[in-house]
């Protein structure tokens, strides 16, 4: 790592000394390594101009898990109550001390209103400035650093805030963070001009497939080899048929060049529900994104083929289904732009997106999605379920943390958030282990949990199977064929107070063999996943042929397809969505209304992983949803 030359720490230390109206200067952030694949390349040019933006903090953020849990804990006498979009952008509005306190010292440190901006809905301040004027006001020193794929990314080792000012800041960019997402403009293995981001094949979770089904099979006592919806119909109690559709809905996320193709759908559906047959989903397009065409096979339309085909088929043809498709083919997406779409609170300009991790639209390179951002044009459907992620280690804690509390608002807006957790066990995206130094190999010995997975504001899911030679009338066991569920403990979150007595629990009576160097050990962080569902030997039709696929991208849309019915019974007698589940269904109101997993394991970093054990568990949460029963425990909450 480059070491600030002494000579320019003096100066920075020299001016500030003389600055006595300021209060002294602390460490705001400090990165303690170069990322994998990131080398020191030169120190950037003074001259160059950097787009500076401070996220202000939000007022009363510290308290979101509190007013998230009056809305969603069963015994909370608001329990239902959701809050308008309104009702959560006054509360979380940052302070007018907060703007305040900033715009002051920026323009004591030169920046005057006509460079100091505040955005519309004052939560950020951006400031045009020189990388000169940069290092100044941060006491830093800007580089810039070369990927071996050939981008380059500008970055401080650490950046410092006055003391007065950094209690209302979460962060600042451009300063430490690295991109979440490569997005040079081609690669070698890649189509010229898509974009290497979250829905690129190779990047994230995506699912995995053992090839095409040589003989279809759909029979219960075959379900062992092959799932079809009946197989998931039979575990999980799923017999229902919509009676408040008008009221509901339901959407599963996208991005870009991820994508189904119709024909898929109709050949799934002809096979398996009829009614189906030339139904498609309602698509959202986000920044420009579309169902392409122009990439074909299972890298392409994989995950989305099969979102779409469990998900409208479990909530039958009753019910339509939303899709948001995010991206275009060049840019790509993160979750942040997903997020813009449904909370305009948090876009770019208007909120929360880190330019350093976030695609930018209108493109600024050319050749993509040329018009305005999306931001707040889609409206949240009240079960939203994602099958990608993230290695919580890929993003800096206080990114992290602006991302999970939009997750937190969407909650008290009685939306239900559905993130899978991860398919290579203890391990992270692509069986990557952590090393001491906090870098990346497949040699690492270190857990690396994934993101949102890790979020406590979201509802994780890992994956079961139906084990070989069983049947659907016996237990199911965690997955261990083709991928194996991710879990483990956040590096990141405490642990919610909702799941402490089942996590407690786990850590007194099976507390795991392994050294604390190599997982949280602490007792008191965010455990992973919540719920399970199958997630082995999917039959999935895609490009006119089907397949055998495997995944917690299978898991998180069957899931949320049966809380969405869950939705409807409760609509259909006037009561509110189930909204975030998390704090009631780890109540004590709802003991046993989950199938117990307690067979299997999550191996991964050379490791056998954490084991399925009665309770919660870090492989399988507290197990795979049993219909009849939720329905049952949540038709008698308000």
């Amino acid at each position: 790592m480059r070491l600030l030359p002494s000579f320019v720490a003096l100066a920075l230390a020299l001016l500030a000394s003389a600055d006595s109206f300021l209060s002294p200067y602390r460490v705001h952030e400090r990165r303690g390594h170069i990322p994998a694949g990131w080398s020191y390349d030169r120190k950037h040019d003074n001259e160059a101009a950097i787009p500076l933006r401070f996220a202000l903090k939000q007022s009363n953020i510290d308290a979101i898990g509190d007013f998230l849990m009056e809305v969603s804990h069963p015994e909370s006498a608001t329990y239902g109550k959701h809050w308008t979009a309104g009702e959560v952008f006054r509360k979380f509005s940052p302070s007018t001390e907060s703007i305040g306190a900033v715009l002051t010292w920026l323009e004591e440190n030169g920046f005057d209103s006509s460079r100091a901006k505040l955005t519309r809905n004052r939560g950020w301040i951006e400031v045009q400035a020189t990388v000169e004027e940069a290092e100044r006001l941060l006491q830093t020193e800007y580089h810039v650093y070369s990927h071996e794929t050939g981008h380059e990314h500008v970055a401080c080792d650490s950046y410092h805030l006055p003391e007065h000012v950094q209690s209302h800041v979460d962060f600042v960019t451009p300063t430490v963070h690295f991109d979440a997402k490569i997005s040079k403009r081609s690669t070698s293995d890649s189509p010229e001009g898509i974009a290497r981001s979250v829905g690129q094949p190779g990047q994230g979770t995506y699912p995995k497939t053992t090839g095409e089904v040589q003989s279809l099979l759909n029979q219960l006592e075959d379900c062992d080899q092959q799932i079809t919806p009946i197989c998931l119909r039979a575990l999980y109690g799923l017999v229902y048929e919509p009676l408040a559709a008008d009221k509901n809905s339901y959407g599963i996320v996208e991005y870009t060049p991820q994508a189904y193709l119709q024909p898929d759908l109709d050949m799934f559906q002809s096979t398996f529900s009829p009614d189906l047959v030339g139904v498609a989903p309602n698509m959202v397009s986000i920044d420009g994104g579309y169902a392409q065409t122009e990439y074909t096979g299972f890298e392409y339309n994989g995950e989305s083929d099969l979102d779409l085909e469990y998900a409208m088929n479990l909530v039958t043809a009753a019910q339509p289904i939303t899709l948001y498709q995010a991206g275009d083919m060049v840019e790509g997406a993160s979750f942040n732009n997903f997020l813009d779409a449904i909370d305009g609170t948090y876009c770019t300009f208007e909120g929360g997106d880190d330019p350093t991790q976030d695609a930018i639209y209108p493109d600024p390179y050319g050749g993509g999605y040329e018009g305005p951002e999306d931001c707040g044009t889609a409206k949240p459907t009240n079960v939203i379920s994602t099958s990608y992620s993230y290695n919580e280690a890929d993003l800096t804690p206080f990114y992290t943390a602006r991302q999970c509390s939009e997750y937190a608002k969407l909650g008290l807006m009685g939306v239900t958030v559905l993130y899978s957790s991860g398919d290579y066990g203890v391990a992270g995206n692509g069986g990557y282990c952590l090393t001491s130094n906090g870098t990346y190999s497949l040699n690492g010995t270190i857990f690396n949990p994934s993101f949102p997975g890790t979020c406590p504001y979201i509802t994780s899911v890992g994956a079961t199977q139906v084990n070989p030679n069983s049947t659907v009338l016996e237990p199911e066991g965690a997955c261990e064929q083709v991928i194996y569920s991710g879990g483990g403990f956040s590096n990141y979150f405490a642990m919610p107070d909702y799941q402490k007595t089942a996590v407690e629990y786990y850590l007194t009576n099976y507390y795991p063999q392994y050294p604390p160097d190599i997982w949280n050990a602490s007792g008191t962080s965010r455990g992973f996943p919540d719920i399970a569902a199958n997630g082995a030997n999917y039959v999935v039709a895609i490009d006119g042929a089907f397949a055998l696929v495997y995944g917690t991208s299978c898991s998180s849309p069957v899931s949320g397809a049966i809380l969405t019915m869950v939705n409807d019974a409760r609509l259909a007698v006037g009561k509110s969505p189930i909204g975030f589940i998390n704090p009631t269904i780890y109540s004590p109101s709802f003991a046993g209304v989950f199938n117990d997993i307690t067979m299997g394991g999550n191996q991964g970093c050379g490791t056998a992983g954490y084991t399925a054990v009665p309770g919660w568990d870090p492989v399988t949460g507290l197990g795979t949803p049993n219909f009849p029963k939720l329905l049952a425990k949540w038709l008698l909450l308000p």
